[in-house]
């Protein structure tokens, strides 16, 4: 069978999940590409045709899906149409993400026939504490055409959608992790628990460096920040993606987390990339 049409779905704030979406559009040799960017905006009522196949691709909080991206994805539906989930995290964990976008993708219709996990740049990530700095790489870019390629082969093997067959997300190998680094940074996450450490909740302004330029506001995908008051940011609102604080043009915000330090000691090593199809 042949599919002649995708829908990229993306929640990107800063731009990892989408850069890995579009190398798999890529990769599939499919022209004919409408895409959906939730960062800013719900998808609204969508409905995804049997015909058309669906790349989400999603970054993950805390070990979950971002919240805000399932709820701006909330109406779109489809009648079997085939879908692949891509869980983007920052080189800790995944955890149950990609299990949580299957069971969220598969109540609204779709069939998942393809899942992976790449690893992205980590929100807390500075000069100062990388975390996964830089990534997705170019090898990474290629790695998620490649996957492309093979979704594309995929389904031109099939004789038709009944033969297209679904993918348990739940078998997908995990990424390797050594027993000493997680079991450092679970050991000081605990202590500082205990301790009492303050964890900051929203980003940091050094109002001297602020020119109210309004980059934060435009580029805020919860809308944590407003027009005229750049200095403040609504922790209600906050999801602490972070895009305010990496793509200020005067360096005027932070994010100064225990945390970034801990993941940048603790998971050093790389992660790779893993697919299922």
């Amino acid at each position: 069978m042949n599919i002649y049409t995708v829908r990229l779905i993306t929640f990107s704030p800063t731009h990892t999940s989408k850069q890995v979406g579009e190398a798999i559009v890529r990769g599939t040799g499919i022209s004919d590409v409408a895409r959906t960017d939730l960062t800013f905006h719900p998808a609204g009522k969508l409905e995804i045709p049997e015909s058309t196949l669906t790349v989400i691709t999603v970054p993950v909080y805390g070990g979950k899906v971002a919240p805000l991206a399932l709820e701006r994805m909330k109406d779109v539906h489809a009648s079997g149409a085939p879908a692949v989930l891509v869980a983007v995290y920052g080189n800790r964990a995944y955890e149950k993400a990609l299990v949580e976008l299957d069971a969220f993708a598969s109540d609204r219709g779709f069939k998942v026939i393809a899942g992976a996990t790449f690893v992205g740049e980590h929100s807390y990530s500075t000069q100062q504490n990388p975390i996964a700095a830089g990534r997705p790489d170019a090898d990474d870019l290629q790695f998620a055409e490649t996957f492309g390629a093979k979704i594309r082969t995929k389904i031109e093997a099939a004789a038709d959608m009944d033969k297209l067959y679904a993918v348990d997300v739940n078998r997908i190998q995990r990424p390797r992790q050594a027993f000493f680094p997680l079991f450092r940074f679970l050991r000081k996450v605990v202590k500082l628990r205990k301790n009492g450490v303050p964890m900051p909740r929203i980003p940091a302004v050094d109002t001297e460096l602020c020119n109210h330029c309004g980059y934060c506001v435009k580029h805020c995908p919860a809308g944590a920040i407003a027009k005229g008051d750049e200095c403040s940011t609504n922790v209600e609102k906050c999801i602490r993606c972070c895009a305010c604080v990496k793509g200020c043009p005067q360096k005027a915000r932070t994010f100064d987390t225990p945390f970034a330090a801990l993941l940048a000691d603790c998971f050093k090593k790389q992660k790779e990339n893993r697919i299922i199809l």
